[in-house]
């Protein structure tokens, strides 16, 4: 198939395809006519990348899940390089998540100091009703 069909068929731009390609993540493959060529594997492997990036994922942290389905694996997850990022990805998300329970907590803290006693001045230098 041809840039334009692959694009549309993985909901996503000729350019995005073209960008892909220069980082090394869709091969570079020409017909005899010099345009582009792909074939299903190659829809494949854009799939793979939407879904990490739906999930949080950057671009290069899909890589060896590209790689992997590229040697053939019937999954991008399947290898033990995928497996790393999916372990360092979980830590990062682990960290964010310990940091907005703390930042929760804090938010909880103030309010709950803030409703005892007297009503916090509002923004124009009254007392709230």
């Amino acid at each position: 198939m041809r840039i334009g069909e692959l694009a549309t068929r993985a909901g996503t731009t000729t350019r995005t395809l073209r960008y892909y390609e220069s980082r090394g993540l869709l091969p570079a493959r020409r017909g005899g006519n010099g345009y582009r060529t792909y074939d299903e594997n190659d829809l494949k492997l854009l799939r793979q990348i939407r879904t990490l990036q739906d999930f949080g994922f950057d671009l290069e942290e899909t890589r060896p899940f590209v790689e992997c389905l590229r040697a053939g694996h019937p999954e991008g997850d399947s290898c033990p390089a995928s497996l790393a990022v999916y372990r360092r990805k979980l830590d990062e998300l682990d960290a964010l998540i310990a940091e907005l329970r703390a930042v929760r907590a804090q938010i909880g803290v103030r309010l709950a100091a803030l409703g005892e006693g007297e009503p916090p001045l509002c923004e124009l230098g009254g007392r709230e009703l």
